[in-house]
């Protein structure tokens, strides 16, 4: 008797720390399955506020039935039309003067295109799509990338720097006497630009777009010009799918902004879907990312921007951020309920 008691009690011990699924849906914890929003599909999301202008193009498209990844699409070739800092030619350059662009976008079903480090090209989000539908390939990089836009039917544009960009990078310039030049090739111990001008506005920023439609089919899609005033070559997350980037229909979809670097070295975006696949809710996956990052080095995360931003194929929204206020997050959300867009700030870890 008593070691049939003692059998029965040691095949429930698993049972105790083992998720349970409870109509298809995995959970752990009920604590990780409260999530900061749920909207109803179909929505789009994007961060920060330009992801507005974003938002308004893809939903164009998918409150009339649309698939997601056109929906994405046009999202982030508006925002590579619209003046701005940090995504598209009007971007800040890098050290020698050169804008260049990252870009990718995925389907839910794990088709995804990518474009990095690419020049004189208005929508490589579009080119990210085309590696992605008529390629064997994932990414597409440099002068290679550029060749294979030119032979798909896109133009070349002039590589003029924007007015303001011409002249913050000649300010740059000055202030770290850094002399463009072939020959120059600045060791890690250099001053990197930081996360913040002195202004208060932010280096770095990118538009990354997730959308899903009413039957929970998603997509996404990443734009930026990256870094200001970078090293020559850098990419950073924006480009890199599982970085930047992660998108599965029996999952969610996550997008990152910020210090691409940190973002890479946790694998971000992919980090955040499992988590998401293992019950936890956005929010929770996307705090989770983050505290990856701080653990890395608590003092310098304190003065990173880095933002995570994900959806669930139910419909659940989160974000979370390292910091706030300056170093803070913002994302923009769009459906039937908001057809405007309504701004949303995320929660951060410090």
């Amino acid at each position: 008797m008593t070691k049939n008691i003692r059998r029965r009690k040691f095949l429930e011990l698993p049972l105790l720390s083992a998720p349970i699924f409870l109509g298809g849906r995995l959970f752990h914890e009920r604590a990780d399955r409260s999530s900061s929003m749920r909207v109803k599909r179909p929505f789009v999301v994007s961060t920060w506020e330009p992801g507005l202008r974003a938002n308004a193009a893809a939903w164009e498209l998918l409150e009339k039935g649309g698939r997601p990844v056109d929906a994405v699409e046009a999202a982030g070739k508006a925002a590579e039309d619209e003046p701005s800092h940090f995504v598209g030619l009007s971007g800040y350059p890098d050290r020698d003067g050169h804008v260049t662009l990252d870009s990718c976008i995925m389907d839910g079903n794990g088709d995804c295109g990518a474009v990095s480090f690419i020049e004189r090209i208005k929508h490589p989000v579009s080119v990210a799509r085309k590696v992605m539908e008529s390629t064997v390939h994932v990414m597409l990089s440099g002068e290679g990338a550029q060749r294979f836009a030119l032979e798909n039917g896109f133009s070349l544009e002039s590589g003029k720097l924007s007015p303001e960009a011409e002249r913050e990078w000649k300010e740059w310039l000055e202030k770290t006497k850094y002399k463009p030049l072939a020959t120059n090739r600045p060791g890690r111990s250099e001053q990197v630009a930081p996360s913040v001008f002195e202004d208060g506005s932010p280096n770095h920023d990118t538009i990354g777009t997730l959308a899903i439609d009413a039957a929970g089919r998603l997509a996404g899609m990443v734009t930026t010009s990256g870094m200001g005033f970078k090293i020559r070559g850098r990419v950073g997350d924006s480009a890199i799918i599982g970085a930047g980037l992660f998108v599965d229909n029996n999952v969610g979809a996550a997008t990152s902004s910020g210090v691409g670097e940190e973002v890479i070295r946790i694998c971000g975006t992919h980090t955040i879907i499992e988590q998401m696949r293992s019950g936890r809710a956005p929010d929770k996956a996307c705090r989770e990312a983050i505290r990856r990052i701080v653990a890395r080095d608590p003092k310098k995360a304190q003065e990173l921007l880095v933002a995570f931003l994900a959806i669930s194929r139910y419909g659940e929204i989160g974000a979370c951020s390292i910091n706030k206020g300056k170093l803070g997050f913002q994302y923009a959300v769009t459906n039937a309920q908001f057809p405007q867009g309504k701004l949303f700030e995320a929660e951060s870890y410090f």
